[in-house]
């Protein structure tokens, strides 16, 4: 039997590298617009294309981990994520990137699935899982802090393409701390790989990530952004359906059919849509609205990241007073009132405002982040922890990769109307690829044919454009969190409650 103190501390240190990727990526995204020549929709694929494959496959990562053991796949899961690591810094092209980030994805969902299965079988007394989850919440939460700055660093000091590169060593010490300290554990009921269950669960949410994305170029009343939507929901509704009939499902619908579980995953899918998201989105705007550099942009978003690593440590005492459904709420409302305050604060270009308004979203993400994951395995049987870890984690990047395509798209749709307003008055016309330039922050290329008097006028007029568009996204952000609030408030009832309202029926 391992140490099980080595083994947390592996298996969270699997899962933030995987959050340090994921973020490490954002701040820059500016640079590799501009040595790529990439527009906004290509500079979303960066992001979106990891994400989707890795939200589309971790429910079958979940039942392979179960099958094949999770030690195997966790091992497995980091060869891949290095040899796409390898590929992305080798990128010659956005489409060359987005497959290999698309690759990557995928290695990443056999490994954070196997990691979280890990320590949900590990840890299942309820002090010592609390106390596991609070050590996993504060790794993910130093990996959301350091990503940033090592972006910018890394981009600033060399170029983009070693924030891929550096991978490389990192996963090879990570194999030999699986090897030494994590044990082989599978389940016991031999759940069965779902190959239908999972083509039919990717190609759905596909499609309508690529309804999204494309949208703000294509039309949103297009014919083909309508037809995405359909065959998405359509390819899902069939997802459903094989899954009831399956005698080994790779999700258990029936959890679905519980109050408290229900209500546990729409706070994952909460705190996704309106707090990590934004880990995308404010480099961004620190890039665009102050002109910062990627450096600057990375130690610029440190209020948010440490919030979220102070209060990801104080989670566990504040389960002294508050149930899983009181931190729920408690956080969505928190990250609510960041987002609307950060949205006032965005067009005043005072970053001291702007900073408040980070330091109190990262508060709330921090109350959430560890605890959404422990509210929704405690309603998982133990022996089921990898379909556990993988609805868990596929709530939370289904969440963020939504969120990416349709903040996006409201992004985009919001600056190309500001900015066809300030244009107009100096005789501009915008097109929709400028605009993607524009949003993605690669402006010199965007303005690069217009006469030198106005490019100067067509670049203030763009970054106040984009300021308005990002403020428009941290609105619907709030507002989403606060609905989301209010509907977990009702559904996550305490178990106790809802155990003897069924003893009577």
């Amino acid at each position: 039997m391992k140490n099980t103190n080595w083994t947390l501390y592996t298996c969270s240190g699997v899962c933030a590298l995987i959050m340090l990727d994921t973020n490490v990526v954002a701040v820059s995204l500016p640079s590799i617009a501009r040595s790529l020549n990439a527009s906004f929709v290509d500079v979303e694929w960066v992001v979106s294309a990891y994400m989707l494959a890795f939200a589309s496959f971790l429910l079958p990562a979940g039942s392979i981990a179960d099958r094949l053991g999770r030690r195997k796949v966790m091992l497995y899961g980091l060869a891949v994520f290095a040899l796409a690591s390898l590929l992305c810094g080798l990128a010659w092209t956005p489409f060359v990137l987005n497959v290999a980030r698309a690759v990557k994805g995928l290695g990443a969902a056999l490994l954070l699935t196997s990691a979280l299965a890990v320590i949900g079988h590990t840890f299942h007394a309820e002090k010592e899982r609390a106390r596991a989850w609070s050590v996993w919440g504060a790794a993910m939460g130093v990996a959301m802090t350091v990503a940033p700055l090592l972006g910018g660093l890394v981009t600033s000091a060399i170029n983009w393409r070693w924030i891929f590169y550096l991978n490389l060593p990192v996963v090879a010490i990570l194999m030999w701390l699986v090897g030494r300290h994590v044990d082989e554990s599978k389940d016991a009921s031999n759940a069965s790989f779902d190959p239908l269950g999972a083509l039919l669960f990717s190609a759905g949410l596909f499609c309508i990530i690529w309804g999204l994305i494309d949208a703000s170029v294509a039309g949103w009343s297009s014919h083909a952004t309508m037809l995405r939507f359909a065959a998405g929901a359509a390819l899902l509704a069939v997802f459903v359906l094989v899954e009831r009939r399956q005698r080994a499902p790779m999700v258990d619908l029936s959890l679905f059919g519980r109050r408290v579980f229900v209500g546990a995953v729409l706070g994952m899918f909460g705190y996704a849509i309106a707090a990590q998201v934004m880990m995308t989105f404010l480099p961004l705007y620190l890039q665009n609205a102050f002109g910062f550099s990627a450096v600057l942009a990375g130690c610029a978003m440190l209020p948010f990241a440490v919030a979220m690593v102070v209060l990801s440590r104080l989670a566990p005492r504040a389960m002294r007073v508050l149930d899983d459904r009181g931190i729920l709420v408690t956080g969505l409302l928190i990250v609510a009132v960041g987002n609307v305050a950060t949205a006032l604060a965005a067009a005043s270009l005072q970053y001291g405002w702007v900073a408040a308004g980070m330091l109190v979203t990262g508060a709330g993400a921090g109350l959430l982040n560890g605890t959404t994951q422990k509210a929704i395995l405690a309603c998982i049987p133990r022996e089921r922890t990898g379909m556990g870890s993988g609805i868990s984690t596929t709530t939370r990047f289904v969440g963020i990769v939504l969120a990416v395509g349709a903040l996006g798209a409201v992004l985009a749709m919001r600056t190309a109307a500001s900015f066809e307003k300030l244009a107009w008055l100096h005789g501009l016309k915008a097109s929709p690829e400028m605009i993607g330039r524009i949003v993605a922050g690669n402006a010199t290329d965007a303005f690069g044919q217009l006469p030198p008097a106005l490019q100067a006028v067509a670049q203030e007029a763009a970054r106040h454009a984009f300021i308005d568009g990002f403020a428009s996204v941290l609105y619907l952000a709030g507002g989403l969190a606060a609905v989301v609030a209010a509907l977990v408030f009702v559904l996550a009832r305490p178990v106790k409650t809802v155990e003897k309202q069924l003893e009577k029926v």
